[in-house]
C-alpha cells in the first residue's frame, strides 16, 4: 500500500489529483477526471453525489480502503471523502498499485491500463492531415 500512497501524494504535489467534492465535481463537468475514488466511511449522500457527477462521463469510481482522516493526514489536510485524479497515467499506476494488494481492484487496473495503451497508441500514430508544409 506505501507505493499506492506514495501515487497519491506523488499526484498531489503535481496538481493532478481533485480534492473535495468541488473540485471533484468540476473535474468531471470539464471532462479532466480519470479515476473517481472514496473514502471507505464516505457517506451515502457523498457516494450519490460521486455517481451523479460521473453521470455521462467514462471515468471508474472506487472505494479507497482508507477513511476520511486517513487520506486527510496522507494529503496533508482535513478530511477528505471524495478524490479525484485527472491524469491517466498517474491513475493507472495508482490502480496497479492497488491492484498488487487488494484483488478487487484488479478490473480497474485492467481497464486504466487498456485506456492509457490506447492513448499512447493515438498518440504515436502518424496524423492524416498535418498543418504547414510548403
Amino acid at each position: 500500500m506505501d507505493k499506492a500512497k506514495g501515487y497519491l501524494g506523488l499526484a498531489r504535489k503535481a496538481g493532478r489529483l481533485a480534492v473535495g467534492e468541488e473540485s471533484c465535481g468540476a473535474a468531471a463537468a470539464q471532462g479532466k477526471a480519470k479515476l473517481f475514488l472514496l473514502s471507505s466511511d464516505a457517506s451515502p449522500h457523498t457516494a450519490k453525489r460521486a455517481v451523479a457527477f460521473l453521470r455521462g462521463h467514462r471515468a471508474p469510481l472506487a472505494t479507497l480502503p482508507w477513511t476520511r482522516s486517513e487520506l486527510g493526514s496522507m494529503l496533508g489536510g482535513g478530511g477528505y471523502a471524495m478524490l479525484c485524479f485527472t491524469d491517466l497515467p498517474l491513475a493507472a499506476r495508482f490502480s496497479a498499485a492497488m491492484a498488487e494488494e487488494l484483488p478487487s481492484w484488479e478490473e480497474t487496473s485492467e481497464l486504466l491500463s487498456r485506456r492509457e495503451d490506447k492513448a499512447a497508441r493515438r498518440k504515436a500514430a502518424p496524423r492524416k492531415h498535418e498543418r504547414g508544409g510548403t
